[in-house]
């Protein structure tokens, strides 16, 4: 039986459209630091490609890594968090929660560009841009540290600004969706 984490196909491909919206917004960080490197912006072109139903998950799946990997030749961890962004945006074909760690870590780059309002002014952006496709598909994700493994078990994702980004987005989609929060009880 596949994690709940993965989603099926058909809300990963609506994940990853909103995950590349937000992974976008702050690659330009990463891309002045390490201009010559398009491993972070081909990331995002292929889960956008992936998201219209252009490509197929198999695909994506065997090329998830390479955009993530673009953040050691970032100079700043605000470039290292930008990379990592689009490395989840592009994780989405595999599993879906990977959609909350690209948002998790646009954040965190938004938060070190701008400390003590960035981050909070991007979750506001994501909320605000997530359509109610997007909604309804990332209510069907266990709560951060459900589980004992994945995107959303208790490891990188689940600590410090990169957990509490997760847990202040699946508590805004919690409180747009009555259902949702019995079901959370």
């Amino acid at each position: 039986m596949p994690s709940p984490q993965t989603l099926t196909e058909s809300d990963r491909r609506i994940v990853a459209g909103w995950a590349t919206d937000c992974a976008e917004r702050v690659l330009a960080v990463f891309e002045a630091e390490a201009p010559g490197d398009d491993r972070a912006r081909d990331g995002i072109l292929r889960a956008r490609s992936f998201a219209r139903g252009e490509s197929d998950a198999a695909s994506q799946i065997r090329q998830r890594f390479a955009a993530g990997r673009a953040s050691g030749a970032a100079t700043s961890p605000a470039g290292r968090a930008a990379a990592r962004a689009a490395g989840q945006a592009a994780a989405v074909a595999h599993m879906g929660a990977h959609a909350l760690g690209a948002a998790a870590y646009a954040a965190e780059a938004a938060e070190l560009i701008t400390p003590g309002r960035g981050g909070a002014a991007e979750i506001a952006w994501q909320l605000a841009s997530m359509s109610a496709p997007v909604q309804a598909a990332l209510r069907r994700l266990p709560m951060l540290g459900e589980y004992s493994s994945g995107p959303l078990g208790p490891g990188l994702l689940a600590s410090g600004a990169l957990g509490e980004s997760i847990r202040t987005v699946q508590s805004a989609l919690l409180d747009g969706d009555p259902d949702a929060e019995e079901a959370a009880r």
